[in-house]
This record gives C-alpha cells, sequence and structure tokens, in this order.
C-alpha cells in the first residue's frame, strides 16, 4: 500500500474534487481482494440459485437458467463500466505522481541553488583565511555556475509550504 496520502505536497480530501475522490475510492476497492472475493461469492449464489435450489430442490423455473444469458449480460456491462472506471484512476494516480514530480523537482533545483551560494561562500571564506589572492581564473573556475540550466525563480517557487 503506497502512502501517497500522506504527503505534504498531494491534494488529498477536501482539496480534491469529487470526481477525484471518486476515483480514489473506486480504484481503491475494486483493486482489492475484498472485491474479488465478494465478487466470485456472487457468481457461486448465482449459478447455485438457478441451477440447483431453483431447479432441483423448488422444481420451479430458474429466472436465468443455463447458460446464464442474463448473467452474461450483467458481466459484459460491469466490463464495460470498469474499463472505463479504470481509465479514471489511471488518470488520477498519472496527476498524483505528477504533483510527486513537480514537487521533487522543486526541491532539486532549491537545494542546487543553495549548494551554488554554500560553493561561492566557502570560495570567499578560504580565500579570506588563507592571505593568498587567488587570481581572477582560478576564482572564475570555482565559483562558476554549475553545467545543469536552472530555470529562472518564479513567484511560484515561494508558494510551495515547507515540508514538515
Amino acid at each position: 500500500m503506497s502512502l501517497w496520502h500522506h504527503h505534504p505536497h498531494v491534494r488529498t480530501g477536501g482539496d480534491l474534487t469529487l470526481g477525484e475522490r471518486a476515483a480514489d475510492k473506486m480504484r481503491n476497492s475494486m483493486g482489492s481482494w475484498t472485491f474479488i472475493f465478494v465478487f466470485v461469492t456472487v457468481m457461486i449464489c448465482w449459478a447455485g440459485t438457478n441451477t440447483l435450489l431453483m431447479q432441483r430442490v423448488l422444481h420451479h423455473q430458474a429466472f436465468d437458467p443455463y447458460p446464464y444469458i442474463l448473467l452474461n449480460l450483467l458481466l459484459s456491462t460491469l466490463a464495460g463500466l470498469q474499463g472505463g472506471i479504470l481509465l479514471i484512476a489511471s488518470k488520477r494516480a498519472d496527476q498524483i505522481s505528477s504533483e510527486l514530480a513537480q514537487h521533487d523537482y522543486q526541491v532539486n533545483t532549491d537545494s542546487l541553488r543553495y549548494h551554488v551560494v554554500q560553493a561561492q561562500v566557502l570560495v570567499m571564506l578560504a580565500d579570506a583565511a588563507s592571505g593568498v589572492t587567488l587570481s581572477d581564473e582560478q576564482r572564475k573556475a570555482l565559483l562558476a555556475p554549475p553545467t545543469i540550466p536552472l530555470p529562472p525563480r518564479t513567484a511560484q517557487d515561494d508558494e510551495w509550504p515547507a515540508v514538515r
């Protein structure tokens, strides 16, 4: 079981739309052992009721005799609905992954900026403490920006809440 719903940067609960909450509940219920056991139990009860109880014990006409045409219709309808429901749940899982990836990217770029500033401060402190003056070329090499291009910082970068 994943714990993404505990992550501070993934929308949950009241932040979700009705459709997103429904997709989460359907994904969690249809992808469980409980659903499988209930489904198998209903199939066994359907076949048992129609074949054994109605025809052999009570000697009545079964409401859906053997080849179970009505059951086949219901299962085909269920399969059609499940396809759409699973696609909706898949879209929701992609959205969660996107939110987590966006947060990871933000943390990584902020960390890189922080380390660049730290390197600059360390070079200045080492330069001041040693009394040896670095040449302009040596200073440029030490203070050169990283080879990974950083996107410009925007106001949106500051809107992320602090990680707890």
